[in-house]
Parts: structure tokens; sequence; C-alpha cells
């Protein structure tokens, strides 16, 4: 439990930025595939950025590739997600995922671990 914990939500108006982070508990994660996911009320939870073990993959949903860049720190354990020209489509629950794959991988039941999530609301 709280193996991986998101940070950096909030209330933001269209076209600003957030930038949400994910601190990993385990060490081992530091080697993982790892991936945002977001879900909206009444919504399927669906992709939206992933990135290998190494940091030097990454791959983004259509509805936020330009806008959104997902990052990670080996040594700090952690994986970001900058948001950019933020629209009011991106509120949801945005969730951190990891899983002991190498590769970035877009399908949510690939993955293992989430987090709790944390809450992005766009005002528009």
């Amino acid at each position: 439990q709280g193996q991986l914990v998101e940070s950096g939500g909030g209330l933001v108006q269209a076209g600003g930025s957030l930038r949400l982070s994910c601190a990993a508990s385990r060490q081992s994660f530091s080697d993982y595939a790892m991936a945002w996911f977001r879900q909206a009320p009444g919504k399927e939870r669906e992709f939206v950025a992933a990135i290998n073990w190494s940091g030097d993959s990454t791959i983004y949903a259509d509805s936020v590739k330009g806008r959104f860049t997902i990052s990670r720190d080996k040594a700090k354990n952690t994986v970001s997600l900058q948001m950019n020209s933020v629209k009011p489509e991106d509120t949801a629950t945005y969730y951190c995922a990891a899983n002991s794959g190498a590769g970035p991988m877009t399908n949510r039941y690939q993955y293992n671990y989430w987090g709790q999530g944390t809450q992005v609301t766009v005002s528009s």
C-alpha cells in the first residue's frame, strides 16, 4: 500500500500549466515502466503517457501529444507529468502506474501497481 503517491493536482484555468509528480517508495520501481492514466466521472480510465525504464522512450495519447510531457528522475525515484495548454476536457483524476516490464505500455491492464490519484480540474 502507498507504493506510488501522486501530488500536484489542483484547479487551473484553461491554457495554464500544472505539474504532477509520482513518488515511488520501492527502489525497484526505478527499473519499471511507468505511466499516467486519467479517469473522468462516468468514463473509463484512459491512457495519457508512458515512459520506459531508462527514460529514453515515451508514448502519448493523441489527445495530449504536444501539450504534456512525461519524465522520470531515477535517482529520486519519481515520475512527472508536465501539463501545458490544459483544456477543460483534461479534467479528471490522474493516476500513476508502474509495470515491471521495460518498455512503455498503453494498456492499463498491463500495469500492476497504482497510486490513489490526484484530482485535476481545468476551468474554462
